[in-house]
């Protein structure tokens, strides 16, 4: 698979609950020279808000990019009580992994506010790639509505088409979290590429996989061990899967390589009427109620190919910081 020509870097904004995917896919952010990551905006989730910032300064240190910005967002949903994922991600959102107090600090600014003047001042310039529960940007929208207009693109990690759910027997975690403001996100007219547990199911991150990764005596491949060794435990215990599901990373490749998946265009929805079904999305395949398509929907997924990509760039980042280190 060719992977795109790097002109000038596609400039990203990472709305993130650093848990344990998330992390990797900041760190494969990082690793990735086709993407100038402009900040993290941090909601509740996976963690506490408190927890999912402290997470992000770390990680970002531990990568030697401290340079990056990150701004505290919401720590409730539109509507829903708050559920977190300490079953799932540990009590710190980075399983077993223990990672130093971060000595930088994050903005005054909220992240609601963070993103609006970021992208306002390049419109039409900056991809978000939502990793998250979507409260932040829902509200940044409600509150700025120019800010649809101005976004270049985002990519969503949230759903389950016609994969079953991982929160309830139908729904995404992300989208079961605060389904008013996946609601609210998916009707705002940004151009938006979805990826649900239809293809991120597929992308499992193996003892093989951290093998040779270790391969190279970084702190970055330890993490990573440490993160997910919790992570395939639960997934284990719970999916009877062998290795972890790696969702955020794969979102996050596509901004750059988006021919790691097919997609369809799709009319698509969140349910939020309530019961059994609550934070359930679903698409109009056969066109049946007339309405016109909101979102580009992935659907299939060269997962090697996605896991060999994943690999390479995050051990290319542990070389590069071996190195500085080296000297």
């Amino acid at each position: 698979m060719t992977e795109t020509k790097i002109s000038s870097p596609k400039r990203i904004l990472i709305d993130t609950d650093p848990g344990i995917d998330d992390s990797a896919a900041i760190l494969l952010a990082l690793a990735s020279p086709e993407l100038q990551v402009e900040g993290l905006s941090i909601v509740h989730g996976n963690c506490s808000v408190d927890q999912g910032v402290r997470n992000a300064l770390a990680v970002l240190e531990l990568a030697q990019a401290t340079e990056i910005a990150v701004a505290r967002g919401c720590e409730l949903p539109l509507v829903q009580p708050s559920l977190l994922a300490p079953e799932t991600h540990g009590q710190t959102g980075l399983g077993y992994a223990q990672l130093p107090p971060p000595r930088t600090k994050p903005l005054a600014q909220h992240a609601c506010d963070f993103l609006i003047d970021r992208i306002l001042s390049a419109p039409g310039e900056i991809t978000i790639v939502a990793i998250g529960p979507l409260t932040n940007l829902a509200l940044a929208l409600r509150k700025e509505p120019r800010l649809a207009a101005a976004i270049k693109e985002l990519f969503i990690m949230g759903g389950a088409i016609r994969h079953e759910g991982n929160t309830t027997p139908l729904a995404e975690f992300n989208t079961y979290v605060d389904p008013h403001a996946t609601h609210i996100v998916f009707h705002s007219g940004i151009p938006t590429t979805l990826v649900p547990l239809d293809v991120t199911y597929q992308c499992i991150l193996t003892e093989a996989h951290l093998q040779e990764l270790e391969k190279i005596p970084s702190p970055i491949p330890a993490f990573l061990r440490q993160a997910t060794r919790f992570y395939m435990e639960f997934h284990d215990r719970y999916q009877a899967i062998r290795g972890c599901v790696i969702n955020d990373p794969l979102a996050l490749a596509l901004t750059f390589q988006p021919d790691l998946c097919d997609y369809e265009t799709l009319y698509v929805d969140v349910d939020i009427s309530g019961g059994v079904c609550m934070g359930k999305t679903f698409a109009d395949f056969y066109r049946i109620s007339g309405k016109p398509a909101n979102l580009r929907v992935a659907l299939g997924v060269r997962a090697e190919a996605f896991l060999d990509l994943f690999v390479q760039r995050i051990a290319a980042l542990s070389q590069k910081l071996l190195s500085k280190e080296v000297k």
